[in-house]
């Protein structure tokens, strides 16, 4: 006998003993492998040019696409179920209205899908505009992370919206993993939305954002305090953002009550947590700075206290 084996035995059995005295109370999880797996698919039916090749005819492209939608809608209402079992208000339903739930959830996104397009193609042409770099749309539905991560807010949000627990978030988990973009499904986020580079993007679950924003790398959306715990829940925690806005990189904007004015200019490392008037720039005022070159030779320019200064745009 393997010294391990003593240790396998009484963990497995610890297990089963678990699984044995909560088999009446722990639903059955979604798949996560499935629902990562209809992210890819409604990829593929929101820009079908772009992931199919980009030579299929018409009519062919439409038999495929139905039958891809027939698939996520299959795989959607299964996966609800399961996750509406997470519910309280469905924990004592009988399995067939569960299942029948489920089945309406799945009619009522694929209804949605239409909208879905509109917005990712708005935000496509943002970041089409907003970037010199990029060298075509098709580049940027592609390659680029913050459009990817975009696109599965999209899909998540109306889920959240829906109602269907679990599966919206493991959607943005997933892309924050993938992308290093976290984006609450339960933000609200207008059209002609611009994520530049995005890594370490942070927008909370009560974060609401007008239309042609457009954010910086390590922007964060945030609560100004989560001690509350689950009191919070429902409260407005997250910062509105209002239409024309750009926060450069670094920037924090932090609070429920926090509104930024339309066309307002955030600067990079701002720490902001009380609202700003429309057309105003705020900027961090007078860092200090060290210099040292390779003698060890160090001179310090010491400047005044950080503040922020405000102008008018």
């Amino acid at each position: 006998m393997r010294p391990i084996d003593a240790e396998i035995e009484q963990v497995s059995e610890a297990i089963l003993d678990y699984l044995e005295r909560n088999r009446e109370t722990i639903p059955k999880q979604p798949d996560k492998a499935a629902i990562i797996a209809m992210i890819g698919k409604l990829q593929h039916i929101l820009f079908p040019t772009h992931f199919e090749g980009g030579h299929i005819r018409g009519g062919s492209l439409k038999n495929r696409i139905g039958v891809m939608l027939e698939e996520v809608a299959h795989e959607l209402a299964l996966q609800t179920g399961f996750a509406l079992r997470h519910d309280f208000s469905c924990k004592s339903r009988p399995q067939e209205e569960v299942n029948e739930a489920a089945d309406e959830i799945a009619l009522q996104f694929i209804k949605r899908i239409p909208v879905i397009k509109e917005h990712l193609e708005s935000d496509v042409e943002a970041i089409y505009k907003g970037d010199p770099s990029a060298y075509s749309k098709a580049e940027i539905i592609i390659s680029y992370p913050g459009a990817y991560a975009g696109m599965v807010y999209r899909v998540a949000h109306e889920l959240y919206l829906l109602s269907v627990p679990l599966i919206p978030r493991i959607m943005s988990e997933y892309a924050h993993s993938v992308t290093g973009i976290d984006i609450h499904p339960g933000a609200a986020i207008g059209k002609y939305f611009f994520m530049d580079h995005g890594t370490g993007i942070v927008i909370g679950e009560t974060t609401v954002i007008g239309d042609h924003v457009k954010l910086f790398q390590g922007v964060t959306l945030g609560a100004l305090s989560t001690q509350g715990g689950q009191n919070l829940k429902g409260v407005k925690r997250h910062p509105t953002i209002n239409d024309h806005v750009t926060i450069y990189s670094g920037a924090s904007i932090l609070g429920g009550d926090t509104i930024i004015g339309q066309g307002a200019i955030i600067g990079g490392n701002a720490f902001v947590v009380k609202s700003v008037p429309e057309n105003t720039r705020v900027t961090v005022k007078n860092p200090e700075l060290q210099f040292r070159n390779n003698r060890n030779i160090s001179a310090r320019v010491e400047l005044d206290q950080t503040e922020f200064w405000f102008y008018a745009i």
